[in-house]
């Protein structure tokens, strides 16, 4: 599904992950609350930041992380917005339905960062066998072309409100998608006519994309970490050499914690803000992500540099009220005086930022070729 992909004029965007892996209220990160949340996501937006994303961390009182993304969706008019779900333990009809709708509220600025949790107790919440290593993979690619296949079975010109003979879709316009999973089978049509964008842009994982797990085409970008800042470019470049070269895009992954209210970033780190990360010096959810901590100059350095290589970088704040401070007043600014950042689309879609095409539906390349 996915095309040659550059941003706009060869430049790199930046997201951030509003929940963050220290999303913890008693550091004072209070986006989990409705409030706070629209607060930061028109910051973000104001910020010029191009998408946001979005956890799918269960935490108690605490919408879902798509029903997150759709909330934010009719506040804001440029963001995109990419909440994470899970492939292995969320039915996949339910995960393409939800998603077009996401689409939907957010005018076509939606995507999906494909996760597979390795998860003993989710599989046993769902009552599902529990699934591991290379299963996941599987498990991942089996829900992303079910949620393709769901995407197309309605014809862009499915939905006709026609008057006269009374009727409000062209029945011959939907399709079955027949798809048989791991344990499952989707049947179809969607319930839902086909996303404003045809296909939401898909986001997985590098480790979960390549021989014989989810094969490249079948994504639009992955999501690619490093130990340490020093070897991020160089794993950029390992990805791209294993995935084939130029699509999909690639997106950095990468804490950070800076120099601010008074305080370096060393200060902070020794000051128990840690970045969300575990004794084992692992990020909050598991992942190995490089962090950075230093000051705003510096980070726009690393970023350039990184951006070079990379099309996009996703930021995991420390503190989010805290650093995004600092992000928005001098990194981004830095950013834009270099011309490393792609624009943003103005009223356009999250594929416009992607430089994707909309995609025709399958079944209606199959209908003209008959």
């Amino acid at each position: 599904m996915s095309n040659p992909i550059h941003t706009p004029g060869g430049r790199g965007f930046l997201a951030l992950e509003l929940d963050g892996a220290s999303g913890d209220p008693a550091e004072g990160d209070t986006a989990g609350g409705a409030p706070a949340l629209a607060a930061a996501v028109l910051a973000a937006e104001s910020a010029g930041f191009h998408a946001v994303t979005f956890r799918d961390a269960p935490e108690e009182g605490r919408l879902n992380a798509l029903q997150r993304a759709a909330f934010a969706g009719p506040l804001t008019r440029r963001i995109a917005l990419i909440p994470e779900m899970d492939t292995a333990y969320t039915e996949p009809f339910h995960a393409s339905t939800q998603l077009a709708s996401l689409d939907y509220v957010s005018g076509g600025r939606a995507g999906w960062i494909a996760t597979a949790a390795d998860d003993r107790a989710a599989a046993a919440a769902v009552g599902r066998t529990y699934v591991t290593d290379d299963g996941l993979a599987r498990e991942a690619a089996a829900s992303i072309e079910a949620g393709r296949r769901l995407w197309d079975s309605w014809e862009d010109d499915a939905v006709i409100r026609d008057v006269a003979s009374g009727r409000y879709l062209d029945a011959g316009k939907l399709h079955y998608v027949d798809f048989d999973g791991p344990g499952y089978s989707v049947k179809g049509p969607s319930i839902i006519p086909r996303p404003l964008q045809g296909q939401l842009p898909v986001l997985v994982p590098a480790p979960l994309v390549g021989d014989g797990l989810v094969e490249p085409s079948a994504v639009d970008a992955v999501l690619v970490s490093a130990p340490t800042v020093e070897l991020l470019v160089d794993e950029v470049r390992d990805v791209r050499a294993r995935l084939g070269g130029g699509s999909p895009a690639v997106v950095v992954e990468l804490d950070v914690i800076l120099d601010a209210r008074g305080q370096t970033a060393a200060q902070r780190l020794g000051g128990g803000q840690r970045a969300g990360r575990r004794p084992d010096g692992a990020a909050a959810d598991g992942t190995q992500r490089a962090r950075f901590a230093g000051s705003a100059a510096e980070l726009a350095e690393m970023l350039a540099e990184v951006l070079e290589a990379a099309d996009g970088v996703r930021l995991y704040p420390a503190v989010l009220d805290v650093d995004f401070e600092e992000l928005a007043r001098l990194v981004l600014p830095e950013l834009r005086r270099r011309g490393v950042l792609a624009p943003v689309p103005q009223d356009g879609t999250f594929r416009d930022l992607l430089g994707l095409e909309r995609p025709a539906s399958r079944y209606a390349a199959t209908a003209v070729r008959n």
